[in-house]
This record gives structure tokens, C-alpha cells and sequence, in this order.
């Protein structure tokens, strides 16, 4: 299957979700820029992929405006357009007591899943609007915890509840402009951050229990199929999750 070179932005693309989805934009033939912190990560994405020039990697703080702009402004000019923005990059705090977050955790986490989720929409919907074919797709990283919170994650719940109704208002402002906007939430994929899920995890009632897993590769999966619709079509809301983690239910 081929999508004919349109253009991909993935932040967070370095690892994990962002990793899988950005490998799996450009299997089905995405020009796909790589947008991370880290300039080495996004390098050996780009070399794992074997997609030579349609892969550009692009060290990028989403948290900065100057960084931002400077990341759109390449794809712009690297590729002429841009048609999909995979706005994954996130970050949680320590997992502490409420009453024990330090403001400059809250802050931290803000600042990436909040703010930055903000200046790369924002970015992208300039280029979207006057480029010629109009429009594009902005698929938003939510998390399960923008429906129901774990103990001790104050800060990243919050954010991803923020990303919901910053979700909502990019379908609404975007309809004017052919810009589609949804967003995943994703539930138990295993990645490198997630593996300590898979040795027990705090639970409601304050005990600790293992979680089920899913494959990252079935993210990635639902992100191109998120990606491949026509404009017409829109995934709102997509939730995928390990059926058997504790997350529907009481507990």
C-alpha cells in the first residue's frame, strides 16, 4: 500500500509510540520528518527504515516556539507540504503523592504534553490552510488517562484530559480549513517506558499488580489507518488498549 508521498510529521519519534508509528508511516510510503529532542535516536530510526531520503530526522524541543517554527519550516521546505501531524510527544512526572509535586514536575509535564501539543498543532495549521491541495490531518496522542487517572498522576492526567478539549477545538477551528483533527488513546502498549508495567503497577485500592501488554506495532497500526482516511472521514476518538488491563470495570 502506497500513500502516494504525502508528508508526516511525528514528534517524540525517537522511541516508543512515536518510534513504531513513524516506521510504520514511512512502510507505507510517507515522506515522514522525525522530530525529537535527541538527534541520534531519530538517526537510527531514519537508517532502520531504509527510506533514505523520504525519512529526515530533526532534532526539535516542542516546548520551545523558536524550535517549533524551525522544525515546520523545514518540512516546508524539505517537502512542499504537509499532511499529517502525529502529535506524540509526551512525558510524566515521578509517581508521588499529590500533596509531594513539586512545581517544576507540574510544570515539566505541562510544557510537553500541553504546550508543545499546542505550538506543533499550531504550526501545522498554518501550513495546512494555504497550501495547495488545502488541508491536512492532526492525530493527537491522548492516553487512557484522559478518561480515567492512575494514583499519583496528578500532572500527566491533567494534561491529557487538557489534550481532549484541545482535541475537540482543533476539529472545530480546522473544518474551515479541510483540517482533520483526532485522537488515540492509547492503553498498555509495550515500549521502553512501559516496561515496568509488566513487573507491577500501583493500583486504585494501593496494591501493585502486572498488567497485561499490547504489541506497539498495533498503535501503529491504528495511527495509519487514523492517517489513510479521506478528508471527509474523521476518527474522533480511537481507544486502543491490552483487552485484559484493568481499565473498564471498577477497581
Amino acid at each position: 500500500m502506497s500513500d502516494g508521498g504525502r508528508v508526516a510529521v511525528v514528534t517524540g519519534a525517537g522511541s516508543g509510540i512515536g518510534r513504531a508509528a513513524a516506521l510504520a508511516l514511512l512502510d507505507t510510503g510517507y515522506r515522514v520528518v522525525l522530530a525529537g529532542r535527541r538527534a541520534a535516536p531519530l538517526q537510527a530510526v531514519a537508517a532502520e527504515s531504509g527510506a533514505g531520503g523520504r525519512a529526515l530526522a530533526m532534532p526539535a524541543d516542542v516546548t520551545l516556539p523558536d524550535s517549533v517554527d524551525a522544525l515546520f519550516s523545514a518540512t516546508r521546505r524539505e517537502f512542499g507540504r504537509l499532511d499529517l501531524l502525529f502529535n506524540n510527544a509526551g512525558m510524566g512526572a515521578p509517581g508521588v503523592p499529590f500533596e509531594d509535586i513539586t512545581y517544576e514536575a507540574w510544570t515539566a509535564v505541562v510544557a510537553v504534553n500541553l504546550t508543545g501539543m499546542f505550538l506543533c498543532a499550531q504550526a501545522a495549521f498554518r501550513i495546512m490552510k494555504d497550501q495547495d491541495p488545502r488541508g491536512g490531518r492532526i492525530i493527537n496522542n491522548g492516553s487512557i488517562s484522559a478518561h480515567a487517572p492512575r494514583p499519583d498522576s496528578a500532572p500527566y492526567t491533567a494534561t491529557k484530559h487538557a489534550v481532549t478539549g484541545l482535541t475537540r477545538c482543533l476539529s472545530l477551528d480546522g473544518r474551515k480549513y479541510d483540517i482533520a483533527c483526532g485522537q488515540i488513546d492509547v492503553g498498555n502498549a509495550f515500549t521502553e517506558l512501559s516496561a515496568r508495567m509488566a513487573k507491577g503497577v500501583k493500583q486504585a485500592g494501593g496494591g501493585i499488580a502486572i498488567e497485561p501488554m499490547m504489541d506497539v506495532r498495533q498503535v501503529a497500526e491504528a495511527v495509519v489507518h487514523m492517517a489513510g482516511l479521506p478528508l471527509e472521514a474523521n476518527v474522533q476518538f480511537l481507544t486502543i488498549m491490552a483487552t485484559k488491563m484493568p481499565f473498564v470495570g471498577r477497581g
